[in-house]
């Protein structure tokens, strides 16, 4: 019988150490992830601006102001003169393509810094602020000339300009 349990707990390691092979994808690094969130949190905390100091490094030479809300939410309403990158379509490629140079001043906004326009700015939960995300991406890939409106502003007051994107004529 102590033969037949050693065999079974044997072949049950067995199984668990081949499970987490299996399991094993190098594309994939959560301690990764999190050491070097952690690195941009320290970053960023001399990065986050006030709405008069957003507005004004958005008007200095060679600032790119970037949206990486969906595009419908960004063509019903974004900062006048953001480039929208949607947060899933950022890639090595995209970054590139877009801001080809790492040091070149890009600034964040998201959901959670404006309110009264639920459906542009739609909350979401603090800890999955897209701000907190994108900051954590373009970090991770070397953009480091980031900075962030920190606070929390309402649509209907703030200095800020925003449009809409233009309305697509279809044909008839």
């Amino acid at each position: 019988m102590k033969t037949i349990i050693a065999a079974l707990v044997l072949a049950l390691l067995n199984f668990a150490t081949f499970a987490q092979t299996t399991l094993i994808n190098t594309n994939i690094d959560m301690p990764g992830f999190l050491k070097i969130s952690r690195e941009a949190a320290v970053h960023r905390e001399s990065r986050r601006v006030s709405e008069a100091d957003f507005i004004r490094m958005s008007t200095e030479r060679g600032a790119v102001i970037l949206d990486a809300r969906s595009r419908e939410m960004f063509d019903l309403l974004h900062i006048k003169g953001a480039v929208n990158l949607s947060f899933p379509d950022i890639t090595v490629e995209s970054l590139a393509k877009n801001f080809p140079d790492r040091g070149q001043r890009i600034l964040i906004y998201c959901n959670n810094n404006f309110r009264n326009e639920p459906r542009a700015f739609a909350y979401k939960s603090a800890p999955a602020s897209l701000n907190l995300s994108t900051y954590v991406s373009l970090y991770t890939y070397g953009y480091t000339n980031v900075f962030e409106l920190a606070p929390l502003l309402d649509v209907n007051t703030t200095k800020i300009e925003f449009v809409q994107a233009p309305v697509k004529q279809t044909g008839h």
